[in-house]
């Protein structure tokens, strides 16, 4: 099963570097390019001009950039083999939460083999950027996060008891997400730690692109005979399924640029699966959608501009059965699924290519910005989702399929910038 082990991080030196909460940044693919040049003012060391390189040689820039930084000083490598226990503390939608898991190196394993397993599809223009930057650097500059089942919790246990001490690092970013980091370099521990996993699958929770990229990396430095062992592996973030911390927030989808966009067309056309009820505004709708996802039902608020809201729910769940007999019943009953082959592929005549193109659909986690872009003319609807249980997660992996792209959003996001995996 799972395979993993410490290794010596590189870290930012803030004796020279600056302050940590001034050298982090959230992933780079939610980073925009303003967010991006006022991390840079802030401190010209962010972790940002490693993970998201731009001008006209990004790689190479990058490349020299952390050959500059590891020269300098600002970023050492630790002098031990590590676990990195790392915790994050926050509040969304009404709940404080801690979160916790251990960053460690993972063995790179096929998806074929059933040890590490994914549960969406991936965008190609992604992996290329990620493996791009991989044979420039010959790092890892972001965690993976991964999940695994521990019905005892014996190593949530584990690792809470081991960073029951002061944290190393400590801070608090913009967000108002608090950040800890725990550095265990004691060998009977890290050997306590890595045995635990002996037995585990890890489902990829966010990270799918990078995982991929590393695997290509991997076989690409053995076709050309370079590398030397640490491109087997790649650094994730590891997180019981269970944690009560785990939170799941839905990517809601937005219509656009429909040439023959008819509302009434497409709620005569939702009548024939979905109850089509209409709400007197978003809070009330939002209400009634937790009741329906509290209820196992699936159910979606539909917008079109002008306050007007409805409420889609679906009649019957085996409906979904009958038009993919191919599929799992753990994709079948997915809230995505459900929408894209009634509505969106059916009435919208939106397919799948179409959806990872992002030719007429675009998403947004935030239900504020659903509502703006189509009250603004940049969207023609909008459809508010439930969030994806993380039980569905784990038994669309284990069946061996995927979710459509944006199907689920861990939060919060894993911070870039407090380990860093060199592959040397």
């Amino acid at each position: 099963m799972a395979e993993i082990k410490p290794f010596k991080a590189l870290r930012f030196n803030t004796e020279k570097a600056g302050k940590t909460d001034e050298l982090v940044c959230p992933p780079y693919d939610i980073v925009n390019d303003e967010q991006r040049e006022e991390y840079i003012k802030k401190n010209p060391n962010n972790i940002i001009r490693l993970e998201l390189p731009k001008g006209d040689d990004p790689y190479g820039t990058a490349a020299k950039t952390l050959e500059a930084m590891i020269d300098n000083d600002i970023l050492r490598k630790d002098n031990k083999e590590s676990v990195y226990i790392y915790e994050e503390e926050f509040s969304v939608n009404g709940i404080h939460a801690k979160i916790k898991g251990c960053i460690v190196r993972v063995k790179l394993e096929e998806f074929s083999k059933g040890i590490v397993l994914p549960h969406e599809e991936t965008l190609s223009k992604a992996k290329q950027d990620r493996f791009n930057l991989m044979k420039a650097t010959n790092c890892n500059f972001s965690q993976i996060y991964s999940l695994y089942t521990d019905p005892e919790h014996k190593i949530t246990n584990r690792l809470d008891i081991l960073s029951s001490n002061k944290p190393e690092i400590e801070f608090t970013d913009g967000d108002g997400v608090t950040h800890r980091l725990w550095i265990v370099s004691d060998t009977e521990q890290i050997n306590a730690v890595c045995s635990d996993f002996k037995d585990k699958k890890l489902y990829i929770a966010d990270g799918h692109h990078r995982y991929e990229t590393a695997l290509n990396y991997r076989n690409y430095c053995r076709e050309n005979n370079i590398g030397n062992g640490g491109e087997d592996y790649v650094m994730m973030m590891l997180v019981d399924m269970e944690h009560p911390g785990l939170v799941v927030l839905p990517t809601h989808r937005l219509v656009r640029d429909l040439p023959d966009f008819d509302k009434e067309k497409m709620l005569d056309g939702c009548r024939e699966y979905f109850d089509v009820i209409y709400q007197p505004n978003m809070d009330i709708a939002e209400q009634k959608l937790k009741e329906m996802y509290d209820a196992g039902r699936k159910a979606f608020v539909f917008y079109s501009g002008e306050n007007d809201y409805t409420l889609l729910v679906l009649k019957n769940n085996d409906i979904i059965a009958k038009l993919l007999p191919n599929k799992s019943k753990s994709v079948q009953q997915l809230d995505v699924t459900v929408l894209h082959t009634l509505v969106l592929e059916k009435i919208f005549g939106i397919d799948s290519e179409n959806m990872a193109k992002q030719i007429n659909l675009t998403y947004t986690k935030q239900i504020d910005e659903a509502v703006s872009a189509v009250d603004s003319g940049k969207a023609q609807c909008a459809f508010i989702l439930n969030p994806t249980r993380v039980a569905e997660i784990r038994d669309v992996a284990a069946s061996g399929e995927k979710m459509p792209q944006k199907s689920t959003y861990f939060y919060p996001k894993l911070i870039t910038g407090l380990v860093i995996n060199s592959l040397d």
